[in-house]
C-alpha cells in the first residue's frame, strides 16, 4: 500500500490545489468520507461542507476547504475532488461570511445560510 495520494481540487472556474495526501476528509451525499491511499476506488456526490486535506508536506500542513457541490472520485491512488465552488479557509473573509449568514437567516433562504455556514465551519477547522 502506497503511504500517500495524489489529490486533485478542481472548481468549475481554477484548479485550487494539487499535491501528495496521507488523507482526505470530504461530505458526500452518504455521509462523511475518509480516503487513505489505498482506498477501494469510489465515485461519489459531494454535499456541500468543509473538505480536509493532510498533505505530505510540512510547510503546507492541512488544507481546509468550503466545497459547494460536486463530485470525489478515487481510483490507482489518486483522488479527484471536482466541485461547483471551492474556498480555500485561508481565502474566505470571516466577517464577510458572518454578515451572509445573519442576512440569509433573516430572509430564510436555507441555501445561501448553508453557504455561509460552511465557509465559517472551514474556516474554524483550519
Amino acid at each position: 500500500m502506497a503511504a500517500e495520494l495524489h489529490v486533485e481540487l478542481v472548481a468549475a472556474d481554477r484548479q485550487v490545489w494539487s499535491g501528495e495526501a496521507t488523507l482526505v476528509v470530504a461530505r458526500t451525499t452518504s455521509g462523511d468520507i475518509g480516503v487513505m491511499p489505498g482506498h477501494q476506488p469510489l465515485l461519489g456526490v459531494l454535499e456541500s461542507g468543509p473538505v480536509t486535506i493532510r498533505t505530505t508536506s510540512e510547510e503546507a500542513g492541512t488544507i481546509v476547504a468550503a466545497v459547494h457541490g460536486g463530485f470525489i472520485s478515487f481510483a490507482d491512488n489518486k483522488l479527484s475532488l471536482l466541485a461547483e465552488i471551492v474556498e480555500l479557509a485561508d481565502e474566505i473573509d470571516v466577517q464577510r461570511a458572518e454578515r451572509a449568514l445573519e442576512r440569509a437567516k433573516s430572509e430564510a433562504d436555507a441555501a445561501a445560510e448553508r453557504r455561509a455556514d460552511v465557509r465559517l465551519r472551514a474556516v474554524a477547522a483550519r
